[in-house]
């Protein structure tokens, strides 16, 4: 617990601002953002007593008086602010780590992390969990802050939590009972210097595990299992290749070699699906969940929004958001997916990252429509491959030029492939326009 501390909290959105209400009783606080942030928030931090700071100046609230700083996930290491705190010997840590703190000893906790398919994969073990226990929680990266819900989980509750690796970043005591790594690849590379930089953030998912904690790996991945070889957790594997604790055969997936789904009858199809499902099998196996209230959810479940989204079917042509799809490996898995002629729309922010290992996955792609920040790299990517493309400036524009370059049969691909923050403050809110803009279309 937090009390009689001085906390200086960098960064307001959802996550500063729940940590500022939630430590504000027995705490000074101050917080800061350089962006305009909700005026009722601030009243309301206001009279719990809360320093609300909106600023460019940040560096100049910050002295040697504050036992910590809570970091928004977000801000660089090196942000000139953060590496001062540092050189005052202030702690600094993020909302989850904070929130942490407030969690009842005996509250099961479940973190799922992975460069693709956490919310996926998180959505599915809550949701399953929630119909057999009536104390299952969601929050972290998907859902909630925990900040926000921290005050509401009884003894004996059960957390689930998608945890990113910018998250991880500033955790050292949260410990999980329960994590999975779903996967690695490039990402990230922009926000942390290095591949292994990244790899090292999500190692942190295992930070705190016994002999008696769980770890559940993805057995196909070389980078995952290379990382995790000398972490103290028990293992547990999936795999589509090799009979592991969970597996594919005979187009069915299996635990401890009984057959838990037949893939016909999962309504979301892909080979990155069915690893994500076989993840989740991993920890709903744990509680003790059988197998037909397994088999009832995945006949129903549509996947999660902005994730390869169905949105619409229009003059024979369908199409699909993707808008989570932030990096390569995200827009490959969409590129899998589908058969059809495809008309593919990518772009957003320049990480600076080549888009060369997309080249293999284009069969089936007629034109590529780019915009944004990457649009002339993407042209560049195009034309190099010898894919048509076309350049415009906005997402708006694109799904026009898309639409009316299409044929009856094409899928219409929203898989950008990039981070959105280019034009959107984030990837829901340029799935959201997609969604509308393609709903708007006749």
């Amino acid at each position: 617990m937090f009390e009689n501390q001085k906390i200086f909290i960098f960064g307001m959105a959802k996550s500063g601002y729940e940590i500022a209400k939630l430590l504000a009783p027995s705490n000074e606080i101050i917080i800061t953002d350089n962006k305009e942030q909700n005026s009722d928030h601030i009243k309301e931090l206001e009279k719990l007593g809360v320093k609300v700071f909106i600023t460019n100046d940040q560096l100049e609230l910050l002295d040697d008086s504050f036992n910590y700083m809570i970091k928004n996930p977000g801000i660089k290491a090196d942000n000139p602010v953060v590496l001062k705190a540092k050189e005052y010997g202030i702690k600094v840590i993020n909302e989850i780590e904070a929130s942490y703190n407030y969690l009842p000893n005996s509250t099961k906790i479940i973190g799922v992390t992975g460069s693709n398919g956490k919310t996926t994969t998180t959505t599915m073990i809550y949701e399953i969990l929630k119909e057999k226990y009536d104390n299952v929680y969601l929050g972290g990266n998907i859902g909630y802050p925990l900040a926000q819900i921290v005050k509401d989980i009884k003894e004996n509750s059960i957390l689930v939590m998608e945890i990113s690796d910018h998250q991880l970043c500033d955790m050292y005591k949260f410990k999980t009972n329960i994590s999975l790594l779903l996967n690695l690849v490039h990402a990230h590379i922009d926000f942390h210097g290095s591949y292994e930089r990244y790899m090292e953030m999500k190692k942190r998912i295992f930070n705190n595990h016994t002999e008696e904690d769980i770890a559940i790996l993805n057995y196909d991945n070389n980078d995952v299992m290379n990382l995790t070889k000398n972490i103290k957790s028990k293992k547990q594997y999936f795999s589509k290749n090799q009979k592991k604790n969970c597996y594919i055969e005979n187009n069915a997936i299996y635990y401890e070699d009984e057959e838990i789904v037949k893939l016909e009858e999962i309504k979301i199809k892909g080979m990155h699906n069915y690893e994500n499902i076989m993840a989740a099998i991993l920890v709903l196996k744990i509680f003790d969940v059988e197998n037909e209230l397994i088999k009832k959810y995945l006949s129903s479940f549509n996947g999660v929004e902005h994730r390869i989204e169905y949105v619409k079917e229009l003059n024979g042509r369908v199409f699909y958001n993707d808008s989570k799809a932030t990096n390569n490996a995200a827009t490959i898995t969409a590129l899998k997916t589908f058969k059809t002629p495809t008309i593919l729309i990518m772009g957003g922010l320049d990480r600076k990252i080549p888009f060369d290992e997309l080249k293999d996955y284009m069969e089936n792609v007629k034109l590529i429509v780019c915009y944004g920040q990457t649009k002339d790299v993407l042209e560049e990517f195009a034309k190099k491959n010898n894919i048509k493309n076309i350049k415009v400036d906005n997402l708006k524009e694109a799904i026009v030029k898309a639409y009316e370059n299409s044929e009856e049969k094409d899928t219409i691909l929203f898989s950008p492939a990039c981070a959105s923050w280019d034009q959107f403050d984030t990837f829901e809110q340029r799935g959201e326009l997609f969604k509308k803009i393609v709903n708007e279309l006749c």
